[in-house]
């Protein structure tokens, strides 16, 4: 059999599938994820798949790019849907969880790690680096609605907010990672000062700074250059896919940490003028790219597991470790962090429980691995995996009647959202 030609057929059936399914999932307690996993896992078993159903330890580098290319598309469009301008006391519990929760939540993995599965210092730090970050890619359904729809009530907010700047926030943790992998046998700290005056202040910095150049430039061309000349005139929401490239690659150039560079850039210009119907149509086009990758990197996830190489390294500490990073690491960090902000008690608690880990944990994973040899690194891969497999399996079946109280307690009609979960 043609090889292409399934792969064609495969192919257009994901797509054709990322179109539906969200509307046939929008009242049934299961999510877009789970369906993709199902769905590669039954390609994987099928006689007929071309998917190559191997380990990613083997493809670190597509792993790596792939992951990070739909990364930098979802951040984007979080920040393009954002309608809450940047604010001291309007963020403060995105504030919160990013500086508390996520240091809390990494050094906690990161001993779990070293205590329970018996993993060295530079692996445990990175599996905590890894896992500690909300994806803003699996966790679209519990994210704000498109541009001035209102779907922005505190718990979407505080977790789109969160997932937009945690990923490019746990970069340094990551390179103190590698530093610690790479470091010569008794060779003490000599990493630490190179670490924090380059990978911590000068990346996040320059990923700030580079982004607020690049939202700026690219505003000013969008909304305020002369009118026969604005990007907006022409209504084609291609431009997102311009815009993420230019501020990634920009903020990578200058070395900085692009993923905030992505982010903050989609504040910048949002903020240059926010009632423009045109932010709806890059929204729009931006979500449907980010849907078809998910889908397409979440089929090859589930013909991954299938396979089984991976996961042959499980055993009864990855379980331990997984419950407890999804069942007590991630919520009591959260709701530590959240101590003394003013919100429900009951937005709290969701906002706590819904830290969906997803495909950046892979991506730094695979970024990691091509940068320097950690010890036990199948065992890390495999703990990933497990929480991931659990993460979009218990969030996924939980999200659709969570939101749907929610958007009940505001005084809304779930029914009329004017967006389709995905």
């Amino acid at each position: 059999m043609n090889a292409y030609v399934v792969t064609l057929l495969i192919f257009g059936a994901v797509v054709l599938l990322t179109v539906w399914l969200p509307m046939a999932l929008s009242r049934l307690p299961l999510s877009l994820p789970i369906c993709c996993l199902a769905i590669g896992m039954l390609l994987a078993w099928s006689p007929f798949t071309p998917l190559p159903a191997i380990n990613p330890l083997e493809n670190i580098k597509w792993a790596e790019h792939l992951t990070e290319f739909v990364l930098i598309v979802a951040l984007m469009g979080a920040g393009l849907k954002i309608d809450r301008p940047l604010g001291l006391l309007r963020w403060s519990a995105t504030w919160r969880l990013l500086g508390i929760a996520m240091p809390l939540s990494i050094g906690a993995i990161a001993l779990v790690g070293w205590s329970v599965l018996g993993l060295g210092l530079a692996s445990s730090i990175l599996l905590g680096a890894a896992l500690a970050p909300t994806d803003p890619v699996l966790a679209s359904d519990v994210q704000v609605g498109p541009p001035q729809t209102g779907e922005e009530d505190s718990i979407r907010f505080s977790l789109t907010s969160e997932a937009g700047f945690n990923d490019g926030l746990s970069f340094p943790f990551v390179m103190a990672a590698i530093a610690i992998a790479g470091e010569q046998p008794g060779g003490g700290f000599g990493w630490l000062p190179h670490w924090f005056a380059f990978d911590v202040v000068w990346k996040l910095a320059a990923g700030v700074a580079m982004g607020w150049v690049v939202g700026r430039l690219l505003g000013y061309l969008t909304f305020r250059m002369p009118e026969a000349g604005r990007i907006a005139r022409t209504g084609d929401g291609l431009a997102a896919l311009g815009f993420t490239c230019i501020a990634y690659g920009a903020t990578e150039i200058v070395h900085g940490y692009g993923f905030v560079g992505v982010f903050v850039a989609a504040l910048t210009l949002r903020s240059v003028e926010r009632k423009s119907e045109y932010h709806g149509h890059l929204h729009d086009f931006g979500e449907q790219i980010e849907r078809l990758l998910m889908m397409v990197l979440l089929v090859c996830f589930g013909s991954i597991l299938a396979e089984g190489s991976l996961l042959s390294h499980t055993d009864w500490r990855i379980v331990v470790v997984a419950v407890l990073v999804l069942a007590v690491v991630r919520p009591v960090a959260a709701w530590v962090s959240l101590i003394g902000c003013r919100l429900p008690w009951a937005d709290k608690l969701i906002v706590s429980v819904f830290g969906i880990r997803g495909l950046g944990s892979i991506y730094y994973l695979a970024y990691a691995s091509g940068k320097a040899k950690f010890e036990n690194v199948e065992t890390v891969w495999a703990t990933v995996f497990v929480i991931i497999l659990l993460s979009v399996v218990m969030h996924g079946a939980t999200v659709t009647p969570v939101m749907r109280w929610i958007d009940r307690r505001r005084g809304l009609d779930p029914s009329k959202s004017t967006t389709i979960s995905s």
